[in-house]
């Protein structure tokens, strides 16, 4: 498969095409879940909590941590987890002008 042709598309359009990708797989959506659940910064509990293997669970972190999306910060030996909120907005903002933009009444498909 070649390269993107991002030049192609709009700055709004390459920004949601990033942003869901950063979302696309329901580990990282479960643990975006459980931060903004606790609403504070989680060190060694995303482990126990997805049942999934450190390794796998620090993959998606890093993923989520390269958009942005989250923030950490070092703390002794471990590493603690909080939501970006500025980057949680900008995702929001996005993803509702997306969506908003679409109206779907009395739309016939073939």
């Amino acid at each position: 498969m070649g390269a993107t042709k991002t030049t192609l598309f709009t700055k709004e359009q390459n920004e949601i095409a990033n942003m869901a990708k950063a979302l696309a797989h329901p580990a990282r959506i479960a643990i975006l879940q459980y931060l903004v659940k606790k609403n504070s910064c989680v060190c060694g509990d995303l482990v126990e909590e997805l049942g999934l293997a450190q390794a796998t669970t620090s993959q998606h972190l890093k993923e989520l941590k390269l958009a942005g999306i989250i923030q950490g910060n070092i703390e002794g030996a471990s590493v603690c987890y909080c939501i970006n909120p500025v980057v949680w907005k900008e995702y929001k903002a996005l993803f509702n002008s997306f969506f908003g933009d679409v109206t779907l009444e009395g739309a016939k498909c073939c």
